[in-house]
């Protein structure tokens, strides 16, 4: 654990799991909670207030993010301000588009006067983050989601781009930089070293902290046995 230690890094559990929440709002690695409608439908969730309003019971010390869904601006600054009613320490996730490719940034400048928290999400170019920036009110606390994850599996490095968005962020506002839909428990060192706040990280990829500082030869140990383990257990044979 020495390693996770001498991170700055904040992590954020990302999901949509009650009984998930509620084990982990008890362990103090987890610095906020975010989520987002394709997790709510995954894990079955079909009463959005409901949902979130247990959640922020559960978690009512550490950021919650929840996510509009409308897809034109009037709904969604309807659907933010209700969002952001139910607690002091929940983000209001706005997309940095809608799904015609408008932008949001009217939007996010709107509400982030009004003192609305937000987390501008789905960000993936350095336009984008600048644009986010600029719309968001320095004064007051708010979060840029770059999708980092996604932009790695289009064949391009997030790292200079993170740490560019960093850069801006430290110099002009109070806004944080996520790094966002990580693949792997590597990129939580990848983004701690470019001076990221914040990343979210779900679950399978939380079960591999107990990872961390392990010794490559026993890991390589534990993978030959699984192999011979599972080989025998499916009774596999070769005639010769």
């Amino acid at each position: 654990m020495s390693l996770l230690d001498d991170l700055n890094i904040k992590i954020f559990a990302d999901g949509a799991d009650l009984d998930r929440i509620r084990f982990l709002a008890n362990n103090p690695l987890i610095k906020g909670f975010t989520t987002n409608p394709t997790l709510m439908k995954q894990a079955g969730i079909t009463d959005y207030k409901k949902f979130a309003l247990e959640a922020l019971k559960i978690v009512d010390d550490r950021p919650f993010s929840f996510e509009v869904f409308a897809d034109d601006f009037p709904t969604m600054k309807e659907q933010a301000l209700e969002i952001s009613s139910w607690g002091d320490n929940v983000n209001v996730k706005i997309p940095i588009t809608n799904t015609k490719g408008e932008s949001s940034c009217l939007l996010i400048n709107d509400l982030s006067n009004m003192g609305v928290k937000i987390n501008v999400t789905a960000i993936m170019s350095k336009d984008q983050i600048y644009l986010a920036n600029e719309a968001l009110n320095p004064d007051i606390y708010s979060i840029i989601s770059i999708f980092s994850g996604r932009i790695a599996d289009t064949g391009i490095d997030p790292m200079p781009i993170v740490k560019d968005a960093v850069s801006l962020v430290n110099s002009s506002s109070k806004a944080n930089i996520i790094w966002a839909s990580p693949r792997e428990l590597l990129n939580l060192f990848q983004a701690n070293d470019v001076g990221c706040h914040i990343i979210t990280v779900t679950n399978d990829i939380l079960k591999k902290l107990d990872f961390i500082g392990k010794d490559l030869e026993e890991f390589s140990l534990d993978t030959v046995k699984m192999f011979y383990n599972d080989a025998l257990s499916s009774d596999f044979k070769i005639d010769t």
